[in-house]
């Protein structure tokens, strides 16, 4: 019972804080974000994080996902493949530049300083594809290399990361095996098996679905489907999160898309969504603040713009405008729970100091509550500049 008090909470700070945000023309994630950092231990101490929390949490951001497959254009994220694979290749690069160089600045080992730049490697796109969908910017293709960008992106962390768990002879299994080029196989196998599900497995499934008398069961279906790929997609070493937003690819094919767009989106931004975005900000504290404040400053400020850069600059390379670009480099800024499952890896298997640890997670929740200031300013600025063409 207790956890329903908190629920309360949440889902009350999450409301009251998101409208006063989107009364001053600001994404109302925001003010959900800060609503878990102002209830948690940071400030209030109301709120702690917990298993429960942490499960509803985590079906939110795979729900979140979901969706943004359900309303993402396929014949648009082939168009720019290309693109979002060198956005993506090139975000992955530079933060391990970087934020290695910088942490071994602040006198880290090779091997730990290394490992700092991979946590710091992989997008979270959630956050983006809130304010996106806010700006009705989702639909772009600046949108919509974001989208491409952070799938491709997980792809590469998950790469990087299971080499260095190979080659470095510390840490622990980073994928199915504790062989990389099998690893790799596997995940090759995934890919496979969800252009399968996409051509075939997704409409027949759907259509059996509609034949049966069950309340929602369209809906129903459509949850198994995507939450089994994600399920499948975490088994072999990629994040649910990538699988959740390939199932919503599957199902945005299918005549019932529409349906199960509405439902879901009842579903999830209901309670499951609002819960994870105020369980980042619950991971805060301030703990470690003032005696590491200049390795905060530091590593947020080149979390930030390796990312931005990489986003920015190969997009316009690609033909885009400076305002598309800053969009695209503004939406690759936030870490979230990748980074944040990535650095308990860390900690777990010894690969950097444990003294930094809630330094690297403050650095963290920064990024992601900043990145839809960031992303928010840029589509502001470029409606501007469009308004005055």
């Amino acid at each position: 019972m207790h956890f329903l008090g908190e629920l309360i909470l949440i889902l009350l700070a999450t409301v009251l804080l998101g409208q006063l945000f989107a009364r001053f023309n600001m994404p109302a994630v925001i003010g959900q974000l800060l609503s878990g950092i102002i209830l948690g231990p940071a400030i209030l101490n109301l709120v702690k994080p917990n298993d429960i929390i942490s499960l509803f949490s985590e079906f939110g951001v795979i729900l979140l996902m979901f969706l943004a497959g359900l309303e993402s254009n396929l014949d648009l994220l082939k168009k720019y493949f290309k693109l979002s694979f060198t956005v993506a290749s090139i975000g992955v690069i530079l933060p391990v530049v970087f934020m290695g160089l910088a942490s071994m600045a602040f006198g880290m080992k090779f091997l730990e300083a290394l490992f700092i730049g991979i946590v710091f490697a992989a997008t979270s796109v959630s956050i983006s594809v809130v304010v996106l969908q806010e700006a009705n910017q989702l639909h772009t293709r600046a949108g919509t290399a974001i989208l491409g960008a952070a799938v491709v992106d997980d792809i590469l962390a998950v790469v990087v990361l299971s080499l260095f768990t190979t080659f470095s002879h510390e840490g622990g299994k980073s994928g199915l095996t504790n062989n990389f080029f099998l690893n790799l196989l596997i995940e090759a196998a995934y890919f496979v098996a969800v252009w399968f599900i996409y051509k075939w497995v997704a409409p027949y499934f759907m259509k059996v679905a509609e034949k049966m008398d069950v309340n929602y069961v369209v809906v129903i279906a459509s949850l198994i489907l995507s939450i089994a790929m994600g399920w499948a997609a975490d088994f072999v070493g990629l994040s649910a999160v990538v699988g959740a937003f390939l199932g919503g690819l599957a199902i945005r094919q299918t005549p019932q898309y529409k349906e199960v767009n509405s439902s879901v989106s009842a579903i999830g931004y209901a309670i499951f969504i609002p819960v994870f975005f105020a369980d980042i900000g619950l991971s805060m504290t301030f703990a470690s603040f003032f005696r590491d404040i200049w390795f905060i400053i530091a590593m947020t400020v080149l979390a930030v713009l390796s990312k931005f850069w990489a986003g920015k600059y190969s997009s316009e390379l690609f033909g885009f405008s400076k305002s598309e670009g800053n969009i695209v480099g503004a939406g690759m800024v936030s870490r979230g729970e990748v980074a944040l499952i990535v650095a308990q890896i860390g900690i777990t298997h010894h690969l950097f100091p444990e003294d930094i640890y809630s330094s690297l997670i403050l650095v963290i929740i920064v990024t992601t509550v900043v990145s839809p200031f960031i992303l928010n300013y840029f589509i502001k600025k470029k409606s501007k500049d469009s308004t005055f063409a």
